[in-house]
């Protein structure tokens, strides 16, 4: 696996696996760019979530990882963002098949259902399996479609970068 520009973020139920992932991130040399919260006190994860997703989007960080108590807050606000693809993995396979055929650019973890150790090969696959390409492209040009207002019926240009609206 390459180096990678990585943007990271939790809420206060997911701030030691963030700082687990973190950690494991920098050891295996990646920039990580960390996106808050700072500590375990009560917050919310919607600024946080949305930070580090349009850091993805803008292309300041290649991927994102976001944590929160059960990975489906910080995924669905992921997903919000134009450009992002969020998928919150429960195991390495899963987080594969998410990058193989929808190529998700950023990871969504529980740290409720998930150590530190269980999440490492999870963020593994994530960061070492290619996107396929082929027909799964297609869809995502029609994903690409959809977030831009149209129908998902008709895939756009592939020359529109992944963060700008198609319609």
């Amino acid at each position: 696996m390459g180096r990678m520009r990585i943007a990271v973020a939790s809420d206060h139920a997911g701030y030691a696996l963030k700082e687990g992932v973190k950690a494991a991130l920098l050891a295996d040399g990646h920039d990580v760019v960390d996106a808050g919260t700072t500590s375990d006190a009560s917050t919310d994860y919607p600024e946080y979530a949305a930070r580090a997703a349009r850091m993805v989007s803008e292309g300041d960080a290649e991927r994102g990882v976001l944590v929160c108590g059960s990975g489906n807050g910080v995924t669905i606000t992921a997903n919000k963002i134009a450009g992002i693809r969020a998928v919150n993995a429960h195991d390495a396979d899963e987080a594969a098949m998410a990058r193989k055929h929808n190529g998700i650019n950023v990871l969504g973890l529980s740290q409720a259902r998930l150590s530190a150790d269980a999440a490492a090969p999870i963020v593994a696959a994530f960061l070492t399996t290619a996107f396929e390409g082929g027909r799964h492209e297609r869809r995502i040009l029609e994903i690409a479609d959809v977030e831009g207002g149209g129908d998902g019926t008709a895939p756009v240009s592939a020359d529109i970068p992944p963060g700008q609206p198609t319609h």
